[in-house]
Parts: C-alpha cells; sequence; structure tokens
C-alpha cells in the first residue's frame, strides 16, 4: 500500500512547489521586469507622495472635484463586529451590494441619486453609471458622458468656464485597451489631478 501512495504523495508535493511557488513567483518576476509600475500596483505620486491608484476608485468630496461610480464596499462596524458600515472604495472588502433590481432598498437609493443629479444638472439626461455601483465597488473609472454631465457643477465651483473643463474630460478619455476589450472611459483620478493642476 505505501508503494501505492509514496507516488502519489510525491507528484502532490512537486506540483505544489511547481504550481504554488516556482510558477507564480516567476510570474511576478516577469510581470516585474516586463510592466514595473502595473506590477506594483499602478500607483499615482504627487510632489513625491503616493496619492492613489489608477486601478481602485477614490471617493470625492465637494462641487470642485469629478465624482466616480457610487461604491458599494462596506467594512466591519467598530461599534459592532457583527455588523458592517459603509466604506466606500474599501479594496480590503470588495464586492457589490448583492441588491438585485427588484430591492426596494436599491431603488430608493437609485431614485434619490438621480433626483440629486437632476438637480445638478436639469438639462441633461442622467447617466446610468453615476447611479450604480459596480461589481467590485472600486472602479476607478466613469463613462465620458459620466464625465461631461457633471462640467457644469464642477466649472462653477472652480470659476473656470465650462469649455477649459469640457476639454479636461475629453483629453482623459481613454479608449478600449487594443481596440476591443473594456469600455470608453475616464479616470476620475487623473481626471482630478489634471483639473487641480489647470487651477493654478
Amino acid at each position: 500500500m505505501l508503494r501505492e501512495i509514496r507516488p502519489a504523495i510525491l507528484i502532490l508535493l512537486l506540483l505544489t512547489a511547481i504550481t504554488g511557488l516556482a510558477y507564480p513567483l516567476a510570474m511576478t518576476a516577469i510581470a516585474g521586469a516586463i510592466f514595473p509600475k502595473q506590477a506594483q500596483g499602478s500607483l499615482i505620486e504627487k510632489d513625491g507622495k503616493i496619492i492613489g491608484s489608477a486601478l481602485i476608485g477614490q471617493e470625492f468630496k465637494g462641487d470642485k472635484y469629478f465624482h466616480g461610480r457610487p461604491s458599494a464596499t462596506s467594512a466591519p462596524d467598530p461599534a459592532d463586529t457583527t455588523k458592517t458600515v459603509s466604506a466606500p472604495y474599501n479594496a480590503a472588502n470588495s464586492g457589490g451590494s448583492n441588491l438585485g433590481p427588484t430591492s426596494r432598498a436599491m431603488a430608493d437609493r437609485i431614485k434619490e441619486d438621480v433626483e440629486k443629479l437632476k438637480a445638478e444638472n436639469p438639462s441633461a439626461p442622467v447617466p446610468v453609471d453615476l447611479v450604480t455601483t459596480s461589481a467590485s465597488g472600486l472602479d476607478p473609472n466613469i463613462s465620458p458622458e459620466g464625465a461631461l454631465f457633471q462640467v457644469p457643477r464642477v466649472a462653477k465651483a472652480r470659476n473656470l468656464p465650462e469649455a477649459r473643463v469640457r476639454q479636461l474630460v475629453t483629453e482623459h478619455i481613454q479608449g478600449r485597451m487594443a481596440g476591443l476589450l473594456g469600455e470608453i472611459s475616464v479616470n476620475v483620478l487623473a481626471l482630478n489631478l489634471a483639473l487641480d493642476e489647470a487651477a493654478k
């Protein structure tokens, strides 16, 4: 019996070493050599300080910044660990809200968000990505329509011409990867950094 078990144990250990250690280490080293910025998390620095990642959304508050998609991520409630509290863009707890199209809570939140956005810009239809969360809750991008919708608010808050703010949005539109994958989008963090630079 030991004769039959020994080869199985050896193959298990060998495959574990190859697929669990050697392969991941080799891929990490190759990625670090070929794509060093991406392998380190696509971090964005300003004045020598890391301020975010191009891959993870951030919450921007105030009228002078473009806002990203709503985030449904949460964190443990510090007062009661059996409950959770909203923690937008919490990368440690990525995930959607699990609310479906028949959910009254989701419908009420979307309705409230749409009304707030309509008051902000009554002349344009509200882009769907400004009121719906992504599956991960961490989406760093919005649609060009979502960014252009916010131009009047941002321009007014910063006392800039709408044409200048609209130009910044247009300059930050990213196409599909290889012309095929993904959606045409605008990275909110990159756009807000460019906006800060333009306002100097």
